[in-house]
C-alpha cells in the first residue's frame, strides 16, 4: 500500500467536504490514497467581520504547513487566496468549478423580487451588501459571518431573526443542501466574487512528482475563467473593503473554417463591476477574447473600470497594494 498523501484543509464542515471531494477524485484518477489533515487558521479562530481580519487569514496557516513539509498539498477556496503567489508554492490544479452564482434562502419561500421593503437580509460579503443596496429595494441588509449551518439557522432555525440570507451557491452544493435554495440569483443582479465556486489545489513548486500528480485534476476552462477574474482583481489592487465582482464564462465560438472541419474557437466573456458600499455608484463592464489572453482580458477590463471612476469608489483606504485582496471564505 502506498503511504497516504497528506491533504491540508481547514476544519469546517464545508472545507472538509470540498477537500474530501478532491481527495476522492485524486485517488480515483491515480490510485494514491489521501488522508485529510486539519489545519486551524486565524480566520477560523476569530469572530470579527471577514473584511476586518486582514489578508490571507483563511490560507496562511495552510501555506505555512505546506512549506514546512507537514502536508503534501492543500485545498483552498480560490477566492480566499491573495492575488500574489508566494515563493515556493504552485497552484497545480483548478478542478471543475461549481456554479459560481450566489443563492438566496428565505424564511417563507419568497424570491428576491417578492421581498417587502424593510425585509432583513443577512450576508457576509461587502460585494453582496453593495449589490443588494444597488437594487433599490429598500432592504435592511445585516452583515453576518459564520459557517453555512450557522447562517442557515439565522433564517430557517427555530430562533431565526432574518427574512433571508445570501451566500455562495457552491457551498450549499458541496454540502448537498441545494434543496434549501429559494432562488439562484442572476449575475445581472448579483455578480459573483472573483473565483467564487472554484477550488485551488496547491503544492510545493519544488515537488515535480506532486505537481504532475495533481495536474490530473485540472479543468482548463475553470482555470482560464479564474485567471481572467483574478487578473482584473489584481489590476484594481482592491483591498479587503472593496466590493468588487467578476464573472468569466468560457464558451465555444463560431467555426473559423467552412463545413464540418472548421476549427471551433473558444471565447471568454468576462463581466466585472465595482460598486460603492451604499449601492449609489455601480460601474459594470464586460470584455471578450480568447482563453489564451485571459489574463490580458482581465487587466484590460480593470483598466476600463478605472478609467470610468472605479478608483474613486475603491478609494485610498481600500488600496493595500498588489496581492492583498481578501474576500472571505466561501462559507
Amino acid at each position: 500500500m502506498s503511504v497516504p498523501l497528506r491533504l491540508g484543509t481547514r476544519g469546517s464542515r464545508l472545507a472538509m467536504a470540498q477537500s474530501g471531494h478532491v481527495a476522492d477524485a485524486l485517488t480515483a484518477r491515480t490510485g494514491r490514497p489521501v488522508e485529510l489533515v486539519e489545519v486551524i487558521t486565524a480566520g477560523d479562530q476569530s469572530t470579527a467581520p471577514v473584511h476586518r481580519l486582514g489578508v490571507g487569514v483563511f490560507v496562511s496557516a495552510l501555506r505555512d504547513a505546506l512549506l514546512a513539509g507537514e502536508i503534501d498539498f492543500a485545498v483552498h477556496s480560490y477566492k480566499d487566496l491573495p492575488t500574489a503567489m508566494p515563493a515556493g508554492l504552485h497552484i497545480a490544479a483548478v478542478p471543475p468549478r461549481q456554479d459560481p452564482r450566489d443563492a438566496l434562502v428565505t424564511r417563507d419561500g419568497k424570491g428576491l423580487a417578492e421581498l417587502a421593503p424593510g425585509a432583513n437580509v443577512g450576508t457576509g460579503a461587502l460585494r453582496r451588501i453593495a449589490q443588494l443596496h444597488a437594487l433599490g429595494m429598500q432592504l435592511t441588509v445585516t452583515p453576518i459571518r459564520g459557517n453555512v449551518d450557522s447562517r442557515l439557522a439565522r433564517v430557517l432555525g427555530p430562533e431565526a431573526d432574518l427574512d433571508a440570507i445570501v451566500l455562495a451557491r457552491a457551498g450549499l452544493a458541496r454540502l448537498d443542501r441545494t434543496d434549501l435554495i429559494t432562488e439562484t440569483l442572476d449575475p445581472m443582479l448579483m455578480l459573483p466574487a472573483p473565483a467564487q465556486g472554484a477550488l485551488a489545489v496547491e503544492c510545493r513548486a519544488d515537488d515535480p512528482d506532486m505537481v504532475e500528480l495533481l495536474a490530473t485534476l485540472d479543468h482548463a476552462p475553470s482555470r482560464v475563467a479564474v485567471i481572467a477574474e483574478r487578473a482584473m482583481l489584481a489590476t484594481l489592487e482592491a483591498g479587503c473593503s472593496a466590493p468588487v465582482a467578476a464573472y468569466a464564462v468560457v464558451a465555444e465560438g463560431e467555426p473559423t473554417g467552412s463545413g464540418a472541419e472548421g476549427d471551433v474557437v473558444q471565447e471568454i466573456y468576462l463581466r466585472g463591476a465595482v460598486i460603492s458600499p451604499d449601492g449609489n455608484r455601480d460601474i459594470r463592464l464586460s470584455r471578450t477574447g480568447t482563453p489564451a489572453d485571459a489574463a490580458e482580458i482581465g487587466k484590460a477590463l480593470a483598466a476600463e473600470l478605472l478609467d470610468l471612476g472605479a478608483d474613486s469608489i475603491l478609494g485610498p483606504h481600500v488600496h493595500d497594494g498588489p496581492g492583498t485582496q481578501q474576500f472571505g471564505s466561501t462559507e
